[in-house]
């Protein structure tokens, strides 16, 4: 259930299952039925507006108002404008016999619930005038039919105007923009709900976005002869005046379960420090060849506190044109400001928005397109870091990571992320797997956390998030 669907591909679901003999009138109803019962669990009957579009949203509307009120609810329907004639929604509509009131701002300030079948995910063009209005004005607690109307299902972007919903509830597969932010802000509680559409129909879609969760990638599991260097040896290249940050970055990544690391120090001085961490850190005075000249040192993170300047830009390039996987962030990427070609080659890049940015241009609101955009163009899988992180891979495919509490606004916390994914690439899981499951592992951590999080706390806390993880997998292997 991790794939996410944008309009289009929900539409050629439907169309799919049509085909193989579902009728559409059929999918209507059940839909309707399922966002009936929603309402009825959550909320007491009390007077009910039904505010409907002209299209399939509406329709559902319409099923919806019939359902409740056969089960004793007062409620009333405004449409916006009437259905097309011979459409499904035209069929329903026509077995309302309740009332039909202005679809006005009066009659929306009056209602004690306002069930939002107005617009679907697919917009044509931003809610503004009279829809807009209306669903200004409503007072109540507002129950929204797939998305709320306004939010842009493909990107999560509110076009025009949209009023957060209290619930939505949306049909076989999520979208991205219940994920997005605003949009996921606006979605309130989401109930996905099953009508009938069977999962055969994917294959011909091959959605290529999905819900960042463990189904998308596997752990890395030591065998029962596994050694510290079959668990790979990761180098972290270090800064003199932000020694933190190398540190972060190594102890993440070690945590992740890298069986070895080492940090490249600038100076004495700077070695000195590393030295007086952890004491399972390796760290090197040495030139940066040295280090490159060993074949099992085969990953590499370059960046966290480094400064942006042209050495580090050099360095990168050293390194990546040396074979070795990298994960470029920080001074790294804000050397690379203006120049994404500067990239080319790292494994993944983790850059938040104003790196992003930097390097490439604002990401807009279709930060999905821009993600695609810039791994398309190095060659890269990039984390888009935020709220609502996205993981996109130069072939296409994209994760929208929805677990991450707010806790994790804090300085370092990109640092050890960093780390994770290092630490999981050098046990040689593909570079797209890694970053989703760094994600997703660092939010785990961060939830356990909770308020009070400093990033210090989060790779001590990866031990028993990754137990659990892999018990869970285990579980689901015995299983199958």
């Amino acid at each position: 259930m991790d794939e996410l669907l944008t309009q289009d591909e929900m539409a050629r679901a439907d169309a799919a299952a049509i085909a193989g003999g579902i009728p559409g009138l059929t999918l209507m109803e059940a839909a309707g039925r399922a966002v009936a019962r929603a309402v009825m669990r959550r909320f007491r009957p009390v007077r009910t507006l039904v505010l409907a579009g002209p299209g399939n949203n509406g329709g559902d509307g319409y099923v919806i108002a019939r359902l409740l009120d056969q089960a004793g609810w007062p409620v009333a329907v405004a449409a916006l404008a009437p259905p097309r004639p011979g459409s499904d929604a035209a069929a329903v509509a026509a077995r309302w016999r309740g009332p039909m009131v202005a679809f006005s701002a009066a009659e929306a300030a009056r209602a004690g619930l306002v069930v939002d079948a107005v617009f679907g995910a697919g917009l044509s063009k931003p809610v503004a005038g009279l829809a807009a209005s209306v669903l200004g004005a409503v007072a109540a607690p507002v129950v929204a039919v797939d998305v709320p109307s306004g939010v842009d299902g493909a990107t999560g972007a509110v076009r025009g105007f949209a009023r957060p919903a209290a619930l939505t509830v949306t049909f076989f597969r999520l979208k991205p923009g219940h994920l997005l932010h605003p949009g996921r802000g606006l979605c309130g509680e989401v109930v996905l709900a099953d009508i009938g559409l069977p999962a055969s129909v994917l294959p011909g879609i091959a959605p290529r976005a999905f819900r960042n969760a463990p189904g998308l990638w596997r752990l890395p599991r030591p065998g029962a002869e596994a050694h510290k260097y079959a668990r790979g040896h990761v180098a972290v290249v270090a800064g003199a005046g932000m020694t933190g940050a190398a540190r972060l970055v190594a102890r993440a990544a070690r945590r992740a379960g890298a069986g070895l690391l080492t940090m490249l120090a600038p100076d004495a001085a700077t070695a000195a420090v590393l030295r007086a961490g952890d004491p399972g850190v390796m760290v090197s005075e040495g030139a940066l060849a040295a280090l490159l000249a060993d074949p099992r040192i085969g990953t590499w993170v370059v960046g966290p506190g480094l400064p942006p300047d042209g050495a580090r830009r050099a360095l990168l390039r050293q390194v990546v044109d040396a074979g070795r996987q990298v994960v470029a962030d920080a001074g790294a990427l804000r050397a690379a400001a203006g120049d994404p070609a500067a990239l080319a080659g790292c494994a993944v890049l983790t850059p938040h928005a104003g790196e992003f940015s930097a390097v490439f241009g604002p990401p807009g609101e279709d930060r999905p397109a821009a993600a695609r955009a810039a791994a398309a163009r190095t060659g890269a899988v990039v984390v888009l870091k935020g709220a609502d992180s996205l993981i996109a891979a130069p072939d296409g495919r994209i994760a929208i990571n929805a677990n991450a509490p707010p806790w994790l606004a804090s300085g370092g916390t990109g640092d050890v992320l960093a780390g994770i994914v290092a630490g999981l690439l050098a046990q040689g899981m593909p570079p797209f797997e890694a970053a989703c499951a760094a994600c997703f592992l660092h939010g785990e951590c961060a939830a356990r956390i909770g308020p009070g999080l400093v990033a210090e706390d989060i790779a001590d806390h990866l031990p028993p998030v990754l137990a659990a993880r892999l018990l869970d997998a285990a579980g689901a292997s015995r299983a199958e």
